[in-house]
């Protein structure tokens, strides 16, 4: 399946980049689509921390949210939480595990119904979809 993927920084409150796009490649799984979805946000994420911490502001780690726990697992622990259905993966998109083990990010569980770059990827309704876009202009 090719997976859509969707981004929102924030700094602070409303949202200072976001980014929606369908992936290039085809993944078998959700976790995987995940993976690969997170990896191509990754460049922005990090630019963006080097950028402040050049200008002078302490910068912590980047707070990643994510909404798929086996996908949380294999970004934490790399291919040391692989299984039958994942040990495909390449090992390019195992990058994440060495940023998430250098502190440069973080990366937290946030329930699909909290999950803002749903926004970008997903079609919402009623006040779900009034709540996010809130969030994301602020």
């Amino acid at each position: 399946m090719k997976g859509h993927t969707g981004g929102v920084m924030s700094l602070g409150q409303g949202a200072v980049y976001s980014t929606a796009n369908s992936q290039k490649l085809v993944t078998r799984s959700l976790t995987e689509c995940e993976l690969v979805g997170l990896h191509d946000v990754m460049p922005q994420i990090i630019w963006t921390n080097n950028f402040l911490t050049a200008q002078g502001f302490g910068m912590d780690s980047a707070l990643v949210n994510q909404d798929n726990k086996s996908a949380i697992l294999l970004e934490e622990n790399g291919r040391g939480s692989s299984g039958k259905r994942t040990r495909h993966i390449n090992i390019r998109y195992f990058f994440i595990k060495d940023r998430v083990k250098n502190k440069d990010i973080r990366i937290q569980h946030c329930p699909t119904a909290e999950m803002i770059a749903d926004f970008f990827t997903k079609p919402l309704q009623g006040s779900l979809f009034i709540k996010i876009r809130n969030c994301i202009m602020n």
